[in-house]
């Protein structure tokens, strides 16, 4: 059905309609042992065609946050909740979300970071397993169950929210200080963005 060896899922033919659809299984990537794990919903085109996640516009908007807080994109993990690319970008189905859980558990008990950041609402209801309304409640942690361990999830909105809706880029900002901090990361306040204004 699957096969993981270490971070990396190496064969996996759990999802017919995403086997058929992907052109190859896109893992996380960053250190083994972050701080920081941000998860994603699943890859789009660009992710699939590179095998690596948040590439496209969003994975910009992303790496040029976590600058301005310090954090280099080599040393957060980045995944996403399932592996393979859905048909039409569409949202994964519940059974593909849990036919991939047993993965994301792995890859979170062995990176074992401080903080789990949740890009969005399908990887937040995932996680937290009840409904999220992710620009309400971004910023909030809940302590959760994940691998047989309690874990801190930030809830973050996706970084794709700010291209469309330039309100959501406070949103994220907080967030990601809060993640910083939490992961005991030396930020200096966001006053680096002091020259911008």
């Amino acid at each position: 059905m699957g096969t993981m060896e270490g971070l990396e899922v190496t064969e996996c033919t759990r999802c017919p309609a995403l086997v058929e659809c992907r052109s190859q299984i896109v893992n996380g990537v960053g250190p083994g042992d972050a701080d920081l794990l941000f998860v994603g919903e699943g890859p789009g085109k660009q992710e699939d065609q590179q095998g690596e996640p948040f590439v496209g516009r969003s994975g910009s908007v992303l790496d040029d946050k976590l600058e301005e807080f310090g954090i280099e994109r080599e040393d957060v993990r980045i995944t996403n909740c399932v592996r393979c690319r859905p048909p039409e970008n569409r949202d994964p189905t519940k059974e593909e979300l849990n036919n991939c859980r047993e993965y994301l558990e792995s890859e979170i008990d062995q990176v074992d970071p401080d903080v789990v950041v949740t890009l969005g609402k399908v990887p937040s209801e995932h996680l937290l397993d009840r409904d999220v309304a992710v620009t309400k409640e971004a910023g909030s942690v809940e302590t959760v169950e994940l691998g047989g361990q309690r874990r801190d999830v930030l809830i973050c909105v996706h970084p794709a929210a700010t291209l469309y809706d330039g309100s959501q880029e406070s949103t994220l900002e907080n967030t990601l200080d809060t993640a910083a901090t939490m992961a005991g990361v030396e930020t200096d306040g966001g006053q680096s963005r002091l020259g911008e204004f």
